[in-house]
């Protein structure tokens, strides 16, 4: 398969687009039914051939006689519409199958919040790629050569030591050379430089001595030359000791004395101290394993060596155990063990002839000459060795534990190889019944499987040797050892995992990628495994596969550029040390061109973006050289063609690397900030703010917090370079209002790199915004709590800040307050917060010399030169905006918010109101990170409440009084100081001055700031499986399949009951709220309920097993109470929607099980609210049909909000001076809802329409001209999207048909005054009102009387109490029926035993 081709194939299908699903979409295009299409073949191209469809419309009562009603549309001819013929059954353009219309209507396919952001956002904060530690374990910790190797040769020619009794015919061959063929001295000198030339192919830059038949003062002054030549390197002591006795007992190996008329011995610890350590002993001898046996001895004495306390690096090699003598058999050479170590292939091969179906046509003279040279893998001999070490490399990797094979076959080359052909030694040898032995010791390897492929490949090249060396010219046949290996290797991928065995082949394939021709399929295979996840990395490179992807990144073939990008993407996200590696080696070069290659995909292109990033991150040299390799352009030129609307390469992971690359490139680093800045880089991120996909736009926000100067460099003088700083001022001004328009992003992701952005805003600008918060929070000379009023036209919207101009008009600090204490509307933080100003309790700043304060504050590390002061008004949006953090419904935003007012002289007050604080179980007052200031407030001699109708958390702020800084004060912030407020304080940017004495030189004050997390949340995407479906995909279709086949049942079930029975209590839940039950919900696939109260505490209960499953609060500071409870992949698995009344919205996941809920996603769903309105009394409601969650309140427009995108998708008008008190939301129909207002009209909206409004009604209205507010409002069972029903608090419920818009055709005058809620079936013809008068009654949609729900007899005959919330279960006929006793009771339609 072509390298090109699988990559095509499988990114262009890669599971991160799952990431993204609207990512080719126009991010201005509402897709309103994305995954379920219904097409009609008979009126698609009719639309508007049918305007006179009214009279084809179903009867008004129908909606029980069939499981498939008719799609109509509004009296138009807007919508596809069915003839009757055709209503029952529709094609999906997915298949060619035939599907009901109802299960392609009421089962929605799409799902969302179920991206990486949402696994666990505040629960804990992402690492990104490791720079050391578990992971870097593959990467030797000290590399080591061996620089010096001593060759001791005691054969003493002609003379046999006294213990030697030789057979005959008897092994004579030393170093392939017959000592008797030539004078002994010269034979002597010969094997000696025979063996140097034998270890020299191994290791040619080491310096060689010989001594040749040596004394032991020889032998000394050799160890001791060797050791000081070598220095900390490694020195090989290789001793032949044929001719001289076996070593005795005590380990003591023998030479002679200058006469060579006695054998001197010398013990192993004096060559031991001769040569010290590291060290290497070869022990070619009988016996050899007494010397071993003496050395571990020597070493159970001495443990460390004399310089330190680490253990002694010694290896030794010895040719047999203490009791055998070596072969002598003339089958082998006398030096069998030695040639097996230098001459691995000659002796494999030869020992190999014997023993093959070829040994009739091969002797050994072939053998000798094998043509080709050993480094060349073209020949015969280069194959052979090529094979060979693959082979004994993968046997090592596969039986030896991970840290041995590291130091022996990893660390020094020699070593390696010495001990690969010791693996040879090992097999040959124990044929002949010896066993090599080692230090350290190596389990066995003789009959390891692999040497079964050594044979074969062996036995294949030596078939062809006999016409090689007849025809020169012959062409040599590669064997297909490395094909077959690379096929086993290819078939294990296919089967294997992380909790199986290894792949055995892993070494093999690191052999493969030294050849051409099969080095593309390797890559290809080798990424494929390294996608199974990082223990596959951790494994590769443990192998040794590093240096040669490193290598190969000098190779200019096209076609491997797919598959090494995907290697090092995947490396990189695993170990970031490798950065500098490749910085090294000029390896970035190679991924900014790929980068800037149109040709390349461009989730591909986004690899090479995260490598260079990864490169760039805390990297100066990385970061310098990018900017040499002109890295900023390139990035900018893609991102402005990135950002264009259906472009090509519009793919958001790329965007998103991209921001990320530039972020992490000019990260502190102010050589790129000011390219970035002269290439108007701020303009290029400004529009990728409004993208669809959260994680683009926090990235975008990243890069451009990153260009904001943290201080203005300190080395300048001031009005050094005016034209410069008027530049950095403008661009500063243009980031900070691209930053501010994410204020009210609907993803924490986004907000919280906002958060991080604004705290390096602060920090540089800190005197500024000290002042101008010091300003809006001057002491005034009474003390009582004061609100705020606001006298400007239109809605107060801190977090529009196109709105705030006309609160920013600072002329003086005495404007902002008037005669009587108010605050005037003039003050730009009057409509931002509720706040606290407290004055100086004392004046202990007074006494501080100002000279002696300015001494202390140069002594500061951020004593920059002053920053050029922006706009009054962009600080007062700053200050607004840091406030409006500091109150986000996501609690780890909320600290970073609190964490940068700090840094600005702000500290928060939680003041929990006592009913709030006793909902939720009597929590301390103010038990938060700013506990510790309440203790502050008692010092100051006034302070003020504006608690203003926000409607956000009850939060207030104040500047502290000055007093001695305590070192306890808030773990990881300093002690601000209060602004009263002389100038010479406000100089220095440090949170706090008297702080400045005890900053050293060198010390950082940014340590405090908040970090970012977009980075590491982003890496962790690649460290994922990027080519393979997830494992766990066909489970979750099946329990789909399982669950849309219930519902499908239910739901026909559900529409063809009467409901006449539903009075039959079967459950009842005495919740403990103590403020009463706020609203219910049932769960579709499990016997639970979820109810919460005022207090926003939210409990689940199992009612068939009446046991509490898990009770949480929905957030620390509740205010209003929650809103609305819906669920969100109610068909999958199901996450909680929370609405509080105060339009924040969090969603949980994994709710039901006790203390395990983690908050998924968090936002404010509201932006502004009408002048005088003290809380905004949100209605939601959620649809997943297309994703989209409406909004609204005490607010002049509905807010729609995309789930999927985390992202505002428009704000409809309300068209009406009124604001809605009920909405809900078509569960078949995507972008429609309905919404009943305080003056009992009742307005249907589609936001497909250009205006959003479809038609208006007030059914509400009396006789007497006195309207309704309308309580409760939904749409009628079915597919119509005509239907719906409103009920009024006065208790009257109307039946509405949009057609026929004058009047409802059908009223109920079910309470007299006291309806308080309203629940309709989603499938049955069933609607259900509950009264304050402590009864429920249920109609159909007749408007015919079921029954009433007065009291439960089951119960002690003990009546409901006023009835504060229902709900219907979604495919069942279940109601449940919350009350303001706490109480929550479960009624159905089939008698059951009660509970």
């Amino acid at each position: 398969m072509a390298l090109g081709d699988f990559m095509e194939s499988r990114f262009s299908l890669s599971n991160h687009l799952d990431r993204y699903p609207n990512s080719n979409s126009n991010p201005n295009h509402i897709n309103l039914n994305s995954t379920v299409v219904v097409v009609d073949t008979n009126s698609t191209n009719n639309n508007n051939d049918n305007d006179n469809d009214n009279d084809n419309i179903r009867d008004r009562d129908s909606s029980t006689e069939s499981v498939v009603q008719r799609m109509g549309d509004y009296g138009g001819g807007g919508s596809s519409n069915m003839d009757r013929e055709d209503s029952e059954t529709v094609v999906s353009n997915n298949s060619n199958t035939v599907v009901p219309a109802t299960s392609m209507a009421y089962l929605p396919q799409n799902v969302v919040l179920t991206e990486l952001r949402h696994e666990a956002f505040e629960a804990c904060t992402p690492s990104g790629p490791a720079e050391s530690g578990l992971v870097s374990k593959w990467r030797p910790k000290d590399r080591m050569k061996t620089g010096c190797v001593a060759l001791v040769l005691c054969l003493n020619i002609s003379v046999d030591p006294p213990d030697v009794i030789k057979i005959s015919p008897c092994a004579r061959l030393e170093c392939w050379i017959d000592p008797f063929s030539m004078a002994p001295q010269k034979a002597l000198e010969t094997i000696g430089k025979t063996l140097n030339i034998q270890y020299e192919r191994w290791q040619p830059k080491a310096r060689y001595k010989c001594q040749l038949d040596p004394t032991v003062e020889e032998v000394k002054k050799l160890c001791t030359t060797c050791r000081k030549y070598a220095k900390s390197e490694r020195v090989l002591f290789h001793y032949n000791g044929h001719g001289v006795p076996k070593p005795t007992a005590n380990g003591e190996i023998w030479f002679f004395n200058r006469s060579y008329t006695q054998y001197i011995p010398l013990p192993i610890s004096d060559l031991d101290s001769w040569l010290k350590t590291p060290s290497i002993y070869v022990f070619d001898c009988s016996a050899a394993g007494l010397i071993v046996n003496a050395f571990i001895e020597l070493q159970d004495w001495t443990p460390s060596s004399s310089s330190g306390t680490s253990p002694r690096d010694c290896i030794l090699l010895a040719a047999c155990e203490a009791h055998e003598t070596l072969p002598q058999s003339h089958e082998f050479p006398a030096d069998v063990f030695t040639s097996c170590l230098t001459t691995p292939i000659k002796m494999a091969l030869r020992w190999f002839c014997t023993r093959s179906l070829l040994h009739e046509s091969l002797d050994y003279s072939l053998i000798d000459r094998i043509p080709g040279r050993q480094t060349d893998r073209k020949t015969l001999l280069g194959e052979l060795n090529w094979i060979f070490t693959a082979v004994t490399d993968t046997i090592a990797w596969n039986v030896l534990p991970h840290d041995l094979f590291q130091r022996l076959f990893r660390q020094d080359l020699l070593v390696a190889s010495l001990f690969r052909n010791f693996l040879l030694a090992e097999r040959i040898m124990r044929s002949a019944n010896c066993l090599p032995v080692s230090y350290p010791m190596l389990p066995p390897t003789h009959q390891h499987h692999m040497w079964d492929a050594w044979d074969m490949a062996a036995e294949i090249c030596l078939s062809q040797l006999p016409a090689l060396l007849e025809d020169p010219n012959a062409e040599f046949q590669p064997s297909p050892f490395f094909t077959e290996q690379l096929k086993a290797f290819e078939v294990w991928l296919t089967h294997g995992s992380e909790h199986k065995k290894p792949p055995e082949q892993l070494p093999i394939v690191l052999q493969v990628l030294l050849s051409q021709c099969h080095r593309s399929h390797a890559l290809v295979l080798l990424g494929k495994f390294l996608d199974m996840g990082p223990w596959a990395v951790d494994l590769a490179l443990s192998v040794g596969i590093f240096p040669y992807v490193l290598k190969l990144l000098q190779t200019t073939t096209p076609e491997l550029r797919q598959i090494l990008v995907f290697i090092w993407t995947k490396i990189l996200a695993l170990d970031k040390s490798c950065q500098v590696d490749l910085v090294k080696d000029g390896g970035h070069t190679y991924f900014i061109r790929f980068l800037d290659s149109v040709e390349a995909y461009p989730e591909q292109r986004a690899m090479a973006a995260f490598v260079l990033t990864v490169i760039v991150d805390g990297h100066r040299k990385g970061q310098e050289a990018c900017i040499e390799a002109n890295l900023i352009h390139v990035c900018l030129k893609h991102l402005q063609s990135g950002s264009v609307p259906n472009d090509t390469h519009t793919e958001p992971l790329f965007l998103q690397w991209l921001c990320l690359c530039l972020g992490k490139l000019w990260e502190d680093f102010t050589e790129a900030q000011i390219i970035a800045l002269q290439s108007n880089a701020p303009a290029v991120f400004s529009p990728l703010l409004s993208e669809p996909q959260p994680e683009v736009r926090a990235s975008a926000v990243f890069a451009l917090g990153t260009l904001l100067d943290v201080g203005f460099d300190s080395s300048r003088e001031v009005g050094d370079d005016e034209r410069d700083d008027d530049e950095k001022v403008g661009a500063e001004i243009s980031i900070v209002k691209s930053l501010l328009s994410v204020i009210s992003d609907g993803s924490p992701l986004v907000r919280a790199e906002l958060a991080v952005a604004l705290a390096r805003f602060a920090f540089g600008h800190n005197r500024n915004l000290k002042s101008i918060a010091a300003t809006y929070w001057k002491p005034q000379p009474s003390s009582f709590p004061f609100t705020v009023r606001n006298s400007v036209s239109g809605y107060n919207t801190p977090t529009q800040y196109s709105q705030i101009g006309p609160l920013s008009r600072v002329g003086g600090d005495s404007q902002s307050v008037t005669r009587d204490g108010r605050v005037s509307s003039s003050s730009p933080l009057a409509a931002s917060s509720i706040m606290h100003g407290s004055p100086l309790s004392d004046d202990s700043s007074q006494h501080l010399d100002p000279g002696s304060l300015n001494d202390c504050i140069t002594n500061g590390p951020t004593n920059h030169a002053k920053p050029r002061q922006l706009d009054n008004a962009l600080y007062t949006q700053c200050v607004s905006a840091m406030c409006t953090l500091a109150k986000d419904p996501s609690p780890r935003i909320s600290s970073m918010g609190r964490r940068v007012l700090s840094m600005i002289g702000i500290e928060q007050v939680v003041t929990k109101s006592a009913k709030a604080a006793t909902a939720t179980g009597g929590q301390r007052v103010g038990e938060s990170s700013a506990a510790n200031s309440l203790a502050g407030l008692a010092r100051s001699s006034s302070w003020f409440d504006m608690n203003g109708g926000t409607g956000h958390l009850p939060l207030t702020f104040r500047t502290p009084p000055v007093s001695p800084p305590r070192p306890s004060y808030l773990t990881g912030m300093r002690r601000v100081c209060s602004l009263e407020f002389r100038p010479h304080l406000m100089d220095s940017g440090l949170a706090d001055p008297l702080l400045g004495s005890h900053a050293g030189p060198g010390s950082s004050d940014r340590s405090f700031l908040p970090q970012s997390t977009i980075y590491n949340w982003s890496c962790s995407h690649f460290s994922k499986p990027l080519l393979t479906e997830n494992e766990d995909t066909d489970e979750i279709d099946i329990k789909r399949e399982e669950r849309e086949r219930l519902v499908f049942e239910n739901i026909t079930r559900c529409q063809r009951s009467s409901g006449t029975n539903l009075h039959n209590p079967i459950a009842r839940w005495d919740t403990k709220f103590e403020s009463g039950a706020r609203t219910a919900l049932l769960q579709p696939f499990s016997p639970i309920v979820v109810a919460a109260d005022e207090g926003e505490c939210i409990r689940v209960w199992n009612y068939e097993e009446a046991t509490l499953l898990n009770s949480f609060n929905n957030h620390e500071y509740p205010d209003k109470g929650i809103s609305k409870l819906c669920l969100v992949n109610e068909l999958d698995e199901s996450l909680l929607l929370v609405a509080s009344s105060d339009g924040n919205v969090r969603i949980w996941k994994d709710y039901i099980s006790r203390g395990k809920q983690k908050l998924v996603t968090a936002f404010s769903s509201i932006h502004g609210h009408r002048p005088g309105v003290r809380s905004v009394n949100a209605v939601v409601d959620w649809q997943q049909q297309s994703g989209y969650m409406y909004a609204s309140g005490e607010i002049s427009s509905t807010m729609v909000w995309d789930l999927d995108k985390e992202q505002l998708l428009t704000s409809i008008p309300l068209a009406s001076d009124c604001t809605i008190s009920a909405l809900a939301a078509s569960q078949v129909h995507g972008g429609q809802f309905t919404a009943g207002f305080v003056d009992g009209s009742v307005r249907l909206y589609d936001i497909r329409t250009p205006d959003g409004l479809v038609c208006v009604t007030r059914p509400h209205t009396r006789a007497n001209g006195i309207v309704e507010r309308v309580v409760g409002i939904g749409f009628q069972p079915g597919l119509d999207p005509a239907k719906i029903v409103s009920a009024s608090q006065a208790g009257d419920i109307q039946f509405l048909d949009i057609r026929n818009q004058s009047d409802s055709y059908l009223t109920i005058d079910a309470h007299r005054g006291s309806l308080t809620a309203l629940a309709i079936h989603r499938h049955a013809p069933l609607i259900a009102s509950g009264s304050a008068r402590q009864l429920i009654k249920v109609f159909n949609l007749e408007g015919e009387q079921l029954g009433t729900i007065r009291y439960s007899p089951t119960f002690m005959a003990k009546k409901i109490g006023p009835v504060s919330c229902l709900a219907f279960h979604p495919y069942q006929i279940l109601l449940a029926a919350g009350a303001v006793d706490s109480c929550v009771s479960i009624y159905a339609d089939e008698i059951s035993p009660p509970r």
